[in-house]
Parts: C-alpha cells; sequence; structure tokens
C-alpha cells in the first residue's frame, strides 16, 4: 500500500509468500530459520531489513506456547516437515505484527532525484537554493566541503539517503572532487553538485535504500483487540463511568464520552485527538453519525453498548481510512 510518495508495510505481502525451505541435509536449527524466513520477509517487503523490536516480538509469537526462550529455540533442531510449520508460523507472526503496527518507509531509487536533474529549470532552482542555505555568512562563496551538507540538507524528503545507510555516498563525493576548502560560487557549486547528484540517482537505481519513516499508521487493530477482549472493555467503561461520577456528570453523555476519548483514546488505539485534521475530522464523522442516532442508554448495560457502538464505528472509520501521526511533530 503506498500513500502520498510513503509505503505501507501492513503485512499483507507477506500472507503469500512463497515459503518452500532450501534443499538442506539434515534438520534445521530454530537459528537457521530464522536466517531463512529474515531473508524472504526483507525480499517481500522491499529490501527492507527486519527492524529488531519486529523480529523479537513475532518470535516471542511463535515461542509463547512452547515454553522455550529465545536461546533454547535458536539451538533446537527441527526436521522437515517442522521445520516448514515453524517458518510458516514466524511468516505469520510478521505479517500480525504488521498488521497491528504497519511501519512506514520511503524506498530511495533515484527516481526523485532523476526528475530534478532532467529539468534544467528545476534543477537551477535546487542548486540555488541550497547554495544560498549552505552560504549561511551571505559571502557568496562556500566551500566544496559543503556539497556533503548540501546532500544531507536535501534528505530522504529529495531522495537522498542518510550516509549511515548509503556510504557510497562517501566514495561517490570523493571522485568527483566535493572535497576540501577550495571555496565555490553559485556557478560552480552547481556544476559539481550534478554529476555527485546523477551518480548518486544511479547508484539507487542497482541497489535501492528503503528508509523507515517516524509514523504511526492507526488502522484500527489495537481497537479491534480491545472491543474483543471483555476485560480491557469493561476495564474503559468503569473509567468512562468514573470520570461521570467525579463531576462531568453535568455533560450528556455523548459528550461525556467524546471528552474522555479526546482526552485517553491514544490508550485504547485511536490517534491522539487533533494531532491533525484528519483526526478532527473522525472525530467529527463519528459522533455526528452516533448523535443522529439519538440513544437514551440510561442504565449502565446501555451506556455499555453505547460505548461499545461508537468504538466500533472509529474501528471501522480507521480501517476504511487510516490515520497517519508523525511522531516528530
Amino acid at each position: 500500500m503506498s500513500e502520498g510518495g510513503l509505503t505501507v508495510l501492513d503485512g499483507t505481502r507477506l500472507r503469500s509468500l512463497n515459503l518452500s525451505l532450501p534443499e538442506h541435509n539434515g534438520a534445521f536449527t530454530g537459528a537457521q530459520l530464522l536466517e531463512i524466513a529474515d531473508a524472504k520477509a526483507s525480499a517481500s517487503l522491499v529490501g527492507l531489513s527486519l527492524p529488531q523490536n519486529l523480529k523479537a516480538s513475532a518470535l516471542s509469537r511463535v515461542i509463547a506456547g512452547a515454553g522455550d526462550d529465545d536461546v533454547t529455540f535458536r539451538q533446537t533442531e527441527f526436521d522437515s516437515e517442522k521445520a516448514s510449520k515453524v517458518l510458516s508460523d514466524y511468516i505469520s507472526a510478521i505479517a500480525d505484527e504488521l498488521k497491528d503496527d504497519p511501519l512506514v518507509v520511503s524506498i530511495l531509487d533515484g527516481n526523485s532525484l532523476k526528475i530534478f536533474l532532467e529539468d534544467e529549470d528545476d534543477y537551477a532552482m535546487l542548486a540555488e537554493n541550497l547554495f544560498t542555505d549552505m552560504d549561511i555568512e551571505d559571502k557568496g562563496k562556500i566551500c566544496k566541503s559543503e556539497i556533503r551538507n548540501a546532500l544531507v540538507h536535501m534528505g530522504v524528503e529529495m531522495g537522498i539517503p542518510p550516509f549511515s545507510e548509503f556510504p557510497l555516498l562517501n566514495d561517490i563525493l570523493k571522485k568527483h572532487g566535493a572535497e576540501g576548502d577550495e571555496e565555490l560560487g553559485q556557478a560552480q557549486f552547481a556544476e559539481l553538485l550534478q554529476p555527485v547528484l546523477q551518480e548518486t540517482a544511479d547508484a539507487l537505481t542497482e541497489k535501492h535504500v528503503v528508509i523507515i519513516q517516524n509514523i504511526k499508521v492507526v488502522n484500527g487493530s489495537k481497537l479491534r483487540k480491545l472491543l474483543a477482549d471483555e476485560k480491557q472493555f469493561n476495564d474503559v467503561i468503569q473509567r468512562v463511568l468514573q470520570e461521570k461520577k467525579s463531576g462531568k456528570d453535568e455533560l450528556g453523555k455523548t459528550e461525556l464520552i467524546r471528552s474522555f476519548l479526546e482526552k485517553h483514546g491514544k490508550d485504547l488505539g485511536l490517534p491522539q485527538a487533533e494531532s491533525n485534521e484528519a483526526v478532527i475530522l473522525l472525530y467529527d464523522v463519528v459522533f455526528s453519525e452516533v448523535e443522529s442516532e439519538e440513544s437514551d442508554a440510561q442504565a449502565e448495560d446501555e451506556f455499555r453498548e453505547y460505548v461499545k457502538d461508537i468504538l466500533e464505528k472509529f474501528a471501522e472509520q480507521l480501517e476504511a481510512n487510516p490515520i497517519f501521526c508523525d511522531l516528530d511533530n
């Protein structure tokens, strides 16, 4: 799934993955199976190196029933039949983790850079803006070494991976002499930057770089789990009722529930209230629909069902239209 230049990895691609084991003499160890599974999952997920916390959570799901710990599992040997099941269970666990908490990534493949480079006017404007940003002393001259800072300044949004993720950038800068204290004017800067960007684009075309964005996708999955867990849901009802008793009794039931969810909804699997326009719209849509139904819901059982209906509406809306929350803001 893609959204505005970003790609959302929600586990869907893993559901249809070919899980055949490679030819192997003898049993597979748990460690070997994890290595095989991680490679298959990574290849399916646009080459992403799976985050350690994702792999650990998925493994916990697999070994929870067996009572093994991580070390014991990795040392255990499995025959082909059992190994196939372990492989399948682990990949399914990764898919389930991603369904609950999708990853949002940028795939840097050189295309963004090529768009700038193919249009002379666009490139001239880019180079001018970068030169101005780098020329902090407003001298009309900057050092060659500022080319590195210009790339950092462009960043992932403009198609440049971090140096830590793509160390080939160091070689490209060195190859084109974009180092040292020699000063450049704006035209010289633009002339030197162009081949650096062109070679970076070509290198990314050959080997894409996938960057995980610090974006939370709220898709209703956590909320669905809460609604399916009677104990968790009852705890929520008691918290709402406690708010009612603690001084908010003057509010109507709908206003009371909305106030509670805007304050505590993040703990339940809702996006932070008013974190962006999409969240405000989500609340307005759900509560306008609820208000149109006009349920009295005076008894506690009726009130319980009323709250459940509201949360189910939130879950439906989020499943159809997930909310993207930038965790950096």
